[in-house]
């Protein structure tokens, strides 16, 4: 739909200003992993507090990103982008603020909250203001290309930060940044607004946000309670059974948050869980690798930011050859390409101790780096594959949430894997590296899994199942 705002249109300024906010969510993410070691010191907090640290803000992206959208579409994308940037930026003061650890992981549920905001509605703002096809595709993709300058520039950035500031400073930096992206959005966004209102499934976006919470609690506090504490079976087993009832009310909804009838086709069921398997991954590789290279091997978080280049890098560079292989193969060989960054990556890491050689560390971490990078493209595009151009935006939607949802299980998954290491709530740092080496075997399965999936759902059958869902679709 035509923009219906007063601002003067400059579609370059409207993509820099898209950009700004990209960049403040995603350099956010690895700035994070790098200060928690600093987090602990000073704020004494246990294992699981570092995960709250983290969790919390991606819980809230996770839970809240479909709603977002279809807020956006009803009540003006500038008007919830402004929302969100004001919630992000006040977010981070509060963390910079911060005295206690309770503080301190609500005001990253604030920012979180503000973080949903950003990142589906900027793209939407992209596709309404750039209407023409070629110029829409090159605008998404600088869009895109961002998140890998971020994830470059967040742990250096982080690094320096702490080294010479404080971690406070990695948040506070977000405010000005943030500042300067209001103010670009007021004089040069337009207001947009969707084609047609879509309803609001509250009951299944309640039971959505209860599931992730129960579930992401259970297994971070494992390690706190016991496995067989009434607390942690009484969290997992709420967080099942709301799994359930969101199934049934989503099967009911006039307007379902996620429409189930997506998962017929494979390629789509596909490309959800490969997006919660990569996502968990990479979350649960650079939470617990950047510990380690502080809280063992000694390294201060500038060095240790550094040392994390390689998987930005990697990322980086995979990134847009994965776009081309998508297009020009599909979504088989990226996909393929990198369960094998992600294998290889994990199984050099399965024999990790305090005295591994750096050049063995840099190596997995590129190789990660490049299975993380060449997996995004072809997500998104077995997600639409097939889907009739009203759903495509709604499927890409989906795979985005999911790729979130692995990003919030993949902290709490890494962590109560490494929990043997744990005492008490307190990390007995000379067993860490020992107590990983599950996760990275469990990274290499996941990598299999991740190749069979690529397989299974770029098939004859799956194009046809594809097909079949999107007759049914246009047939609703």
């Amino acid at each position: 739909m035509a923009s219906t705002g007063s601002p003067t249109l400059h579609p370059r300024v409207v993509l820099a200003t898209c950009c700004l906010s990209l960049l403040l969510v995603m350099m956010d993410v690895t700035v994070v992993n790098v200060v928690l070691p600093s987090i602990r010191a000073q704020m004494h907090g246990g294992f699981s507090t570092l995960q709250w640290v983290v969790d919390a803000y991606t819980l809230m992206v996770a839970s809240l990103m479909l709603l977002v959208g279809t807020l956006a579409d009803r009540f003006g994308r500038r008007r919830m982008f402004l929302i969100g940037i004001a919630l992000f930026c006040a977010g981070s003061a509060l963390c910079g603020l911060a005295r206690s650890v309770e503080m301190l992981v609500f005001a990253r549920a604030v920012q979180g909250i503000g973080g949903s905001m950003l990142n589906p509605v900027a793209l939407s703002i992209l596709t309404s203001v750039y209407v023409e096809p070629r110029a829409r595709a090159q605008a998404i993709g600088t869009w895109g290309a961002t998140s890998g300058v971020a994830l470059a520039l967040g742990p250096v950035v982080g690094g320096v930060l702490v080294h010479w500031v404080g971690w406070q400073a990695v948040f506070w930096v977000n405010v000005p940044i943030g500042l300067l992206a209001i103010a670009l959005t007021l004089r040069f966004v337009p207001e947009s607004r969707g084609g047609r209102g879509r309803g609001i499934d509250a009951p299944g976006q309640l039971l959505a946000i209860v599931a992730l919470a129960m579930i992401t609690s259970g297994l971070i506090e494992a390690h706190n309670y016991g496995w067989a504490s009434p607390a942690i079976s009484g969290f997992l087993g709420f967080g099942v059974l709301s799994v359930a009832g969101f199934v049934i009310v989503e099967r009911r909804a006039t307007t379902p948050l996620i429409d189930l009838r997506f998962f017929g086709a494979w390629p789509f069921s596909g490309a959800i869980v490969i997006a919660v398997l990569a996502f968990a991954m990479f979350s649960a590789f650079l939470f617990l690798n950047t510990l380690y290279l502080q809280d063992v091997r000694g390294l201060d978080a500038l060095h240790a930011g550094l040392c994390t280049l390689p998987f930005a890098a990697g990322s980086m560079l995979c990134a847009p050859l994965s776009g081309r292989l998508t297009g020009r193969y599909g979504a088989r060989l990226p996909l393929l390409l990198s369960a094998i960054g992600f294998g290889a990556g994990a199984l050099l890491l399965t024999g990790l101790d305090a005295l591994s050689p750096l050049g063995l560390l840099l190596a997995s971490y590129g190789l990660c780096g490049c299975g993380f990078g060449l997996c995004n493209a072809p997500i998104t595009n077995a997600a639409i594959s097939g889907m009739p151009r009203a759903q495509a935006g709604v499927a890409a939607a989906i795979a985005s949430t999911s790729r979130q949802v692995g990003a919030l299980l993949g902290i709490a998954l890494g962590g109560a894997m490494s929990a043997s290491s744990v005492r008490g709530g307190v990390v007995e740092w000379s067993a860490f590296p020992q107590a990983t080496h599950v996760v990275w075997w469990s990274m290499a399965v996941g990598a299999g899994c991740i190749a069979a999936l690529g397989l299974v759902s770029t098939g004859l059958r799956a194009r046809r199942s594809a097909a079949a869902v999107a007759a049914l679709l246009d047939s609703a």
